[in-house]
């Protein structure tokens, strides 16, 4: 049983500059340094492929003119295929069309640590609830505007932003018998203060800080060993 909230990587470990955000080392590292899995970004290609991307474009290629061999972003297929067991997945869709091939992939390649399909677009969980009612889904909120759709939608998680956070929001989340997940919060203090009060996940740009700030395990995947950090210096 977790002793702390769900720690996720965003992008997988977007600040470790050594390793591109939203790719298999990025995840991997994400997983090494100790948590317990990752958000990514989600688009759909020309030819019907889900790849992995945050933004609509890249290297000059929009992402939704181009097949998914020109573009050479790891796919969604691959990410289930490799993390199935060992990773909670959050699982952004950024665009409208990805929702019966992520209904049909995740169906296949089921996370056994759990996973969330989330979405800034009500439209996309709506969609993604009608051709699969048991998919878990997360709306993820920037905007005060966004939060207050929640309650009309048919989520299990709430995704908002670390600013729109406050103790009471929690609270209030939690009695309608959902689940928080914040994001993107990269400051020690924080991590430690949204912990206490009980959010069920927080999502950081910087894995090692957020499993040191937690409470939680880095882990050595190299030695095939988890080392609990009684360092508190971040």
């Amino acid at each position: 049983m977790l002793t702390h909230p769900l720690l996720l990587g965003h992008r997988g470990a977007r600040a470790e500059k050594a390793v591109p955000e939203n790719t298999l080392p990025s995840f991997d590292l994400a997983l090494a340094q100790g948590c317990d899995g990752f958000e990514f970004d989600v688009r759909l290609s020309a030819d019907g492929q889900a790849v992995i991307c945050h933004d609509a474009s890249v290297h000059g290629i929009e992402i939704v003119q181009s097949t998914a061999e020109r573009l050479a972003l790891p796919l969604l297929r691959e990410v289930l295929t490799r993390y199935h067991s060992s990773a909670f997945l959050d699982i952004e869709l950024k665009v409208p069309g990805l929702e019966k091939i992520t209904a049909d992939l995740l169906r296949d390649h089921t996370p056994s640590r759990g996973y969330v399909v989330s979405s800034f677009l009500p439209e996309v969980l709506r969609t993604t609830h009608e051709i699969d009612a048991t998919i878990p889904l997360g709306l993820i909120c920037e905007t005060r505007a966004q939060f207050n759709l929640w309650p009309k939608l048919p989520v299990e998680y709430v995704i908002p932003h670390y600013k729109l956070v406050r103790q009471s929001v929690v609270v209030k989340i939690k009695a309608a018998g959902k689940k928080t997940l914040v994001w993107t919060v990269n400051a020690a203090g924080d991590m430690k203060r949204f912990s206490g009060w009980g959010v069920d996940g927080i999502i950081s740009d910087h894995p090692k800080r957020l499993v040191r700030a937690s409470g939680g395990k880095e882990k050595d995947r190299s030695h095939g060993f988890a080392r609990i950090f009684t360092d508190t210096s971040l």
